[in-house]
């Protein structure tokens, strides 16, 4: 590309508006006040808290969507260029071609593209959401409520949470998965079982054992197909088939790759020294439980705000090892390493639910937290160093 105009030159190019992008900001602000930051977003809206979307907007009528604000915004001389892609980069120049076609010049870069939700085949629709972004918590809002009929296509982390919001917000839920059950090869058993139904006494209506293949609309409502020839009506639908994560770019420009994102080192540092990656699409070396792709916000945050640090000349070690969590009506969870049902497991019985140890080969692998209040760095230790007997799990995490 080659001869960037002055206006179109930055100490730090961001590509990617979500939460690694606001924490990111933070981080480089920490070490570097003054140095020219520029977002590359394909979104509308300044990094804002996404979780926030399914759970507690919905939950916490003090919580307002003021709220979910990273704050990435406020700090000086930050550009953000919304409802924006990049075409290629030209890491010998250190250049991204815009959308636009603009030329921009970084000295360190960062891809934070995080995960593109997966579609169904069916027409553009208002009342359609494959939802992911602000302004599909926006349209939401506007389509929920008074009883209204919402069907939600997956039986995963969006899915399950917004299930659980829209019902405690007067509106009328069908789940469709092709799991045979809810939480079906995520939860053991026994878990499982009080997961599904605990959405079943709460409203939530379950169609299990079935596989969407289409949408369309039908007058003043729509019509979901399915595989086994039925259809089911809604007033709104919900796609909430997980993401698959953004690493186009990476790889037209030749990054190394590895674990189906781009490969960094344990300070976010990608095969080129001057990129870093972070959030959903990065292979990081995890001090516990090995090299890790975790899409999760407790990773996108830390990840964030310390290759921010690095890119501004910190040189730390993530040395932060994520955990899973969700809420659901009165079910609170947490997970921390390898919770694959195939593994060996022991159950640990508390007053208020249940921890699940998973082995793997008789060394400890991950630890499931389900209803039990707990400090996760303990989870942590006893990952890092469990006891040489197994028997001593029992009991070895604390209560708050």
């Amino acid at each position: 590309m080659g001869n960037t105009e002055k206006g179109n030159r930055y100490q730090y190019v961001v590509v990617g508006g979500g939460v690694v992008a606001g924490y990111a900001i933070k981080g480089i602000r920490k070490e570097d006040p003054s140095g020219s930051i520029l977002v590359v977003s394909k979104e509308a809206d300044v990094p804002y808290e996404r979780p926030a979307l399914s759970k507690k907007l919905w939950l916490d009528d003090e919580f307002t969507e003021e709220d979910i604000r990273i704050g990435a915004e406020d700090h000086a001389d930050v550009t953000f260029k919304f409802n924006t892609t990049v075409n290629k980069i030209d890491r010998q120049e250190k250049e991204v071609e815009l959308g636009d076609n603009t030329v921009v010049h970084y000295e360190q870069l960062l891809l934070a593209t995080g995960g593109e939700p997966r579609n169904i085949k069916g027409p553009d629709d208002p009342h359609v959401l494959v939802f992911r972004n602000w302004s599909d918590y926006r349209r939401l809002r506007k389509f929920s409520g008074k009883n209204k009929h919402v069907v939600i296509i997956g039986g995963g982390y969006v899915g399950t949470e917004l299930a659980s919001s829209l019902t405690q917000n007067d509106t009328k839920v069908t789940m469709i998965f092709p799991e045979k059950a809810l939480g079906e090869g995520k939860f053991p058993e026994e878990i499982r079982q009080e997961y599904e139904e605990t959405f079943k006494k709460n409203g939530v209506e379950i169609l299990s054992g079935k596989m969407v293949e289409s949408y369309q609309r039908q007058g003043d409502h729509l019509t979901i197909s399915i595989a086994d020839g039925s259809e089911i009506s809604a007033e709104t639908i919900i796609i909430g088939l997980g993401v698959t994560p953004r690493i186009e770019l990476a790889k037209a420009s030749e990054l190394e790759l590895a674990d189906g994102g781009v490969k960094v080192d344990e300070y976010l540092q990608t095969s080129d020294p001057s990129i870093w990656s972070a959030g959903d699409i990065a292979s990081y070396p995890d001090k516990i439980l090995g090299r890790q792709r975790i899409e999760h916000v407790d990773h996108a945050r830390l990840s964030g705000e310390l290759v921010g640090q690095n890119m501004a000349g910190a040189h730390l070690a993530y040395q932060h090892t994520p955990y899973f969590y969700s809420m659901i009506f009165d079910i609170s969870w947490q997970a921390i390493g390898n919770i694959d049902l195939s593994l060996k497991k022991i159950f640990d019985k508390r007053n208020s639910g249940t921890i699940v140890y998973f082995l793997n080969d008789e060394k400890l692998a991950g630890v499931l937290v389900w209803n039990v209040p707990v400090d996760l760095d303990d989870v942590r230790k006893l990952l890092a160093d469990p006891p040489a007997d197994n028997d001593e799990l029992i009991g070895s995490i604390k209560e708050n």
